[in-house]
């Protein structure tokens, strides 16, 4: 889960990939309905689209994107026996469920609560991985509203949960190596507020402030990094999921 560009389907292939070359049985399962698949290993053994389209929902309903993309994850919903039947026969094996990367699923609406509990109705041990994209860490104020998203979505689902900082291998290896980074990941709110006042000036103060304490006194969200390039980052993050 995450917003849209975060790397999700990157994360799922790679992922995929990973468990095969290691005879782990898995199956991806694509729960967005306005994805698009171009490599052939990117073809998901479970697909909404086969079900319902965001297209198809625009074209028949005169919806927008946003909309389209809302009426088909209730419509699924409304037919939870096609995604039964879908996944009967995975029920022993590892199941990746590439979602879609409207944020207001996660932290607003009931859908993806609703649909993770009857995951778990039928078996399934969930866990939702929450991602955001390294190159907030380059802008404060983006990075915040990243941990708050994250924040939202782990209260709302009520599951199992792990953030994730995506696409490290894309950042200066000297932050990597950098306590900066290590701030980052614990979410140093502390050192996030000051850094806050600095760049934004005194009328955000109290805003910066209580947005921080937030985040403090829940004390839930942290970022495990995810470098793509790196088998150990792989197979870390598989093992805490």
């Amino acid at each position: 889960m995450g917003p849209a560009g975060c790397g999700k389907s990157t994360y799922v292939k790679t992922m995929r990939r990973h468990c095969e070359n290691a005879r782990r049985s898995v199956h991806v399962v694509n729960l967005d309905p306005a994805a698009e698949h171009h490599d052939e290993d990117q073809t998901p053994s479970v697909d909404i689209k086969e079900l319902i389209t965001v297209d198809d929902v625009m074209e028949s309903l005169n919806y927008g994107p946003n909309g389209g993309l809302v009426y088909a994850m209730e419509y699924l919903l409304d037919h939870i026996d096609w995604l039964e039947d879908e996944l009967g026969d995975y029920e022993d094996d590892y199941l990746f469920i590439d979602c879609p990367g409207q944020i207001e699923l996660y932290s607003h609406m009931t859908i993806m609560r609703r649909l993770a509990q009857h995951l778990e109705q039928m078996g399934y041990r969930v866990c939702a991985v929450y991602m955001i994209d390294s190159q907030f860490l380059f802008d404060n104020s983006k990075f915040l509203g990243g941990a708050l998203s994250a924040l939202s979505a782990m209260i709302r689902l009520e599951i199992t949960h792990i953030n994730v900082l995506t696409k490290v291998d894309l950042i200066p290896k000297r932050m990597r190596k950098s306590r900066k980074l290590e701030q980052f990941l614990e979410l140093d709110v502390i050192t996030l507020e000051a850094d806050l006042d600095k760049e934004m000036g005194p009328r955000y103060r109290a805003l910066n402030h209580a947005i921080c304490s937030l985040l403090e006194d829940f004390s839930m969200v942290n970022f495990v990094p995810l470098d793509i390039t790196s088998t150990q980052s792989i197979f870390n993050l598989l093992q805490m999921v």
